[in-house]
């Protein structure tokens, strides 16, 4: 008998190079469909981004500043003041820093793709009675990470460089929306007003603060002097058609706290002012406080 063998055919591609050709045609399509899925997500992004946001880094710089205050040296004796020295750690402070700083600049990137790709939706918010007071958030949240940096003293020149490229803007800000009250029938103050006004005190109250630290007094006066009288305005303004709140969305609802917080920027700037904590600082810390109060007990027990 003879053996039958079996015999197994192995086909062979002798131009290996269109197996190369389609898998470069596969990547490319890949990444094709990859970047049109990117460039969907970063506009919608971009259409959808406000300067709302910028409340998160607002409040990051705030917990920073904070920070920084209670863990250096001071002449208080108050015994909870050096216990918290020894609990709060440099290491813990760095990173809450580090961490704050990131934050607020990629908000303020995408903020200004925002301003270069679409233009028009930073105009319409700029001409919104609410958003244009957002805008001064990013430029408070930059100056009390100035305040709050590490590595930098306040008389350092990186320093007033710094408070010049964050301070001005506030004050170009100032001359448009005060401006405004002044001159335009449809932007009198008591038909724009709203509780979001007051972030255009707190930027000045917080740009003298970071000014009285490089020891430029008259540069702390003036702008202290800004936002406390249109303070008082507008405090007057706000305490006579609280019913303006309606005009808010509810998810801003929240922004009546600044009630209290113009108030206590106003106490530490004065307190960086003066040098010390006086009669004046604490005026305006407990005013601070009985509006706190007011205000928890009015969302507290309607």
């Amino acid at each position: 008998m003879e053996t039958q063998r079996s015999e197994i055919e192995l086909v062979t591609d002798k131009n290996p190079s269109s197996v190369t050709v389609d898998n470069h045609n596969n990547q490319q399509t890949l990444f094709f469909i990859i970047a049109k899925r990117s460039s969907k997500s970063l506009e919608s992004i971009l259409k959808k981004f406000h300067a709302g946001y910028f409340r998160i880094s607002l409040s990051l710089g705030g917990q920073a500043l904070l920070w920084k205050t209670l863990a250096d040296p001071s002449h208080d004796t108050n015994a909870i003041r050096h216990v918290l020295r020894m609990l709060l750690h440099p290491s813990a402070f760095l990173a809450l820093w580090s961490f704050a700083f990131s934050t607020s600049f990629l908000l303020s990137l995408i903020y200004l793709l925002r301003c270069l790709f679409y233009f028009k939706l930073v105009k319409a918010e700029f001409l919104h009675h609410v958003g244009v007071n957002y805008l001064f958030v990013p430029w408070i949240s930059w100056l009390l990470l100035l305040q709050s940096a590490p590595f930098l003293e306040p008389r350092a020149i990186p320093y007033l460089v710094l408070w010049w490229v964050f301070a001005v803007p506030v004050v170009v800000l100032d001359v448009k929306i005060y401006g405004q009250w002044f001159t335009k029938g449809k932007r009198f103050l008591t038909m724009v007003a709203n509780p979001t006004s007051q972030l255009s005190v707190i930027g000045n109250l917080v740009g003298a603060q970071a000014a009285a630290h490089m020891g430029w007094k008259e540069s702390a006066v003036f702008l202290f002097s800004l936002g406390m009288v249109h303070y008082l305005v507008l405090l007057v303004t706000l305490y006579q058609r609280l019913s303006g709140g309606d005009r808010l969305p509810v998810m801003l609802r929240p922004v009546f706290f600044l009630f209290f917080a113009a108030p206590s920027a106003a106490s530490l700037a004065w307190e960086a002012i003066n040098g010390a904590f006086d009669v004046g600082s604490k005026m305006l810390f407990f005013f601070s406080l009985f509006l706190f109060t007011s205000l928890v007990r009015r969302f507290l027990w309607r």
